[in-house]
Formats: structure tokens, C-alpha cells, sequence
């Protein structure tokens, strides 16, 4: 069984849709009290808040969206970074698949240099500017 990119792109989108979509599929719970004109049985409804009730403001929803999508671009550096190990390991020695790794595993580090530096500029933005 070969491995293509075209099958290992489409898994990593599917786990993507799946953790990123899943909170969407979830009911929304509706909260019913009191005496009113609201529902057919006379009682005021109101629908809860599916994000929680700390996220009223667009600002936290768009750090906290900015937020999940840094770290599952983290999680994708993770792994890149057990590949290009996996394949110094098992290049034996093998000079091409050796410089592969390498190349990987720098771009790797860039690419984590480059996720934590945007973590810390969004985070900056949204604690000191209001």
C-alpha cells in the first residue's frame, strides 16, 4: 500500500473539517421561565449563546477563531516534525532522504518561529488594543 500526498492531504483535511466543524453541529439548548407571550404554552424562551457566555464581544470570537486555528497549525508542525524524523531514522544512510529530513526539520522550526510569533502578536493585539 503506497502512500500519495493526495492521501495524506485528505486525511489531514478531513481531521480538520471534523475538529474545526464538530462544535457547529452541536443543538442549541433553549432556556424557558416565567409567564409570557414568547411560546404557545405561554412561557418566555431564549436561546443560550452556543460559543459560552464570555463571547458577546466580535473581538473575543476573532481572537478566540485565531486562537484554534494557530494551534491546529501547530499541531501540524508537530507533525511534521516526528515525519522528518521518522525519515533521518529510516533513511539508512541515504544521502538524499538524509537532506530531505533535514530540510524538512528546518523549515519545521522556521515554520513554529513563525506560528509563535503570530500567537504572540494576536495575543498582544487583543489584550492592549481596545
Amino acid at each position: 500500500m503506497f502512500i500519495t500526498k493526495n492521501k495524506i492531504i485528505k486525511f489531514f483535511l478531513v481531521i480538520f473539517l471534523f475538529l474545526f466543524f464538530s462544535k457547529l453541529c452541536l443543538a442549541q439548548g433553549v432556556t424557558c421561565s416565567g409567564v409570557g407571550q414568547n411560546s404557545p404554552d405561554g412561557q418566555i424562551c431564549e436561546f443560550q449563546n452556543p460559543l459560552g457566555d464570555k463571547v458577546n464581544d466580535p473581538n473575543v470570537f476573532i481572537g478566540t477563531v485565531i486562537n484554534k486555528i494557530l494551534g491546529i497549525v501547530g499541531s501540524i508542525a508537530l507533525v511534521m516534525f516526528v515525519y522528518g524524523g521518522f525519515t533521518w531514522m529510516l533513511a539508512g544512510g541515504n544521502t538524499e532522504k538524509v537532506q530531505k529530513a533535514k530540510s524538512v526539520l528546518v523549515w519545521s522550526t522556521l515554520g513554529l518561529i513563525a506560528i509563535f510569533s503570530a500567537y504572540t502578536a494576536v495575543k498582544f493585539l487583543f489584550e492592549n488594543v481596545k
